[in-house]
């Protein structure tokens, strides 16, 4: 007979799996990586990781550095990789059946679902040192008062914009400081014949992820929808369609087809990632960087990407000494020098960021967007943020469609979510 604290540990895992699929839902499929499923191996000097890196095999340098940090500590490394949905299903799944891998690396809004599903042991439990983690890119893996792991990098939003474009318009980017001077320089782009600015605002998470730096950018909380700080920003993007600022594609835009967009050579602005790092400097055109601003000047807080390096609940608890070494390893400042530069990631700590500008100073602007970046589940929200979330895109695409009010699509959706 199972018993009442395992029925309610898989009651817990059991909502969590609902969570977790709302949260991945958008996230386009990778192929599966290597390794079978098995978390456990029979050899107590064997331990298990997984990945959301299917994109590197056994010849890539990270997985080289699995290997050398195993033998660092002393062991093997049986590594799976999965695509970022698919991980944290069996991630799931494997709690349930008490085979959790030693290591799991997952997506940071999925860490809260795992931490209350009772999937992840805390830093306190584990011993991972934190202290030098940036705070606000530490905060998307804590819940309810506790740590569930560090984070290896991060990835955020900012704006791109075309200085060909802008030169031609007679706009000076030093100008553009908040969303008055940004619209401004928009109307110039559009009378001297050229685009102004694109984004993605698609009904998933992911639009949900490119209005997060405006609606945090005018002040406003994921717990009031429907303030009026929250209709402004709103308000901002749906003005810009009916002004012809933004293509009205925006709407089922992803973030690579507004990339595609911008990369044609029309637009002055594009809101996107550190991701398309490399495709911009193939573009064409010379670019430049800049943070979202926010409502009243100064940087908007833009959500924060990447992933957290975990140590699930094991009932073999004497095992995590050695899980702590792997992920020490993994989270060293030269490792996450190299990790970070391959995922194209802002380092997790100051000390490595400074080191990434000095080899990379266009890497400044978003070392500057990662500081005031905000994790989709902090301020204590965990697994409450899916449900936000899927209301706010579904308010964007009504406002931004003509279908409702800025005002009237936000307090729709503040009602749904209460």
């Amino acid at each position: 007979m199972n018993s009442p604290k395992n029925r309610s540990t898989r009651r817990r895992l059991t909502a969590a799996v609902i969570t977790v699929v709302a949260l991945t839902a958008s996230t386009a499929a990778c192929s599966s990586g290597e390794g079978n499923t098995s978390a456990k191996s029979a050899d107590g000097g064997t331990y298990t990781v997984w990945d959301p890196y299917p994109q590197f095999d056994k010849s890539s340098a990270w997985a080289k550095l699995l290997d050398s940090c195993g033998t660092e500590a002393g062991v093997k490394i049986k590594r799976t990789a999965y695509d970022t949905s698919d991980l944290t299903n069996k991630a799931l799944l494997a709690a349930q059946q008490d085979n959790s891998a030693d290591v799991l690396i997952v997506d940071n809004p999925v860490v809260s679902t795992l931490a209350e599903g009772g999937v992840l042991t805390t830093t306190d439990d584990n011993k991972l040192d934190t202290s030098n983690v940036e705070p606000n890119l530490l905060a998307a893996g804590q819940t309810g008062g506790k740590t569930y792991g560090t984070p290896i990098g991060a990835n955020t939003l900012a704006l791109y914009y075309n200085k060909e474009v802008l030169k031609a318009a007679g706009v000076d980017i030093a100008s553009v400081k908040d969303w008055a001077s940004l619209t401004a320089a928009l109307a110039k782009v559009d009378k001297a014949g050229k685009k102004g600015i694109t984004f993605s605002a698609i009904g998933t998470e992911e639009g949900s992820f490119q209005f997060l730096p405006w609606f945090w950018g005018s002040g406003a909380k994921l717990t009031e929808l429907d303030s009026s700080e929250g209709v402004s920003a709103l308000k901002l993007w749906s003005d810009w369609l009916k002004k012809g600022y933004a293509p009205n594609s925006v709407i089922n835009n992803t973030q690579t087809t507004s990339w595609q967009e911008f990369t044609s050579g029309d637009y002055a602005f594009a809101e996107n990632g550190t991701w398309q790092l490399a495709g911009a400097e193939k573009a064409g055109f010379k670019y430049g960087v800049i943070p979202v601003p926010a409502a009243k000047g100064g940087s908007a807080a833009a959500p924060t990407g990447g992933e957290f390096v975990t140590i699930p609940v094991q009932s073999e608890t004497g095992r995590y000494a050695t899980s702590q070494k792997l992920v020490a390893c993994l989270t060293n400042s030269q490792n996450l020098l190299d990790t970070d530069t391959t995922l194209s990631y802002v380092a997790p700590t100051g000390e490595v960021q400074d080191k990434q500008v000095a080899a990379d100073p266009k890497l400044e602007p978003w070392v500057d967007a990662v500081k005031a970046a905000k994790g989709r589940t902090s301020d204590d929200l965990g697994t409450k943020y899916p449900k936000i979330s899927e209301q706010m895109w579904k308010a964007v695409q009504s406002a931004l469609s003509g279908s409702q009010s800025p005002k009237d699509a936000l307090s729709a959706a503040q009602d749904a979510v209460k």
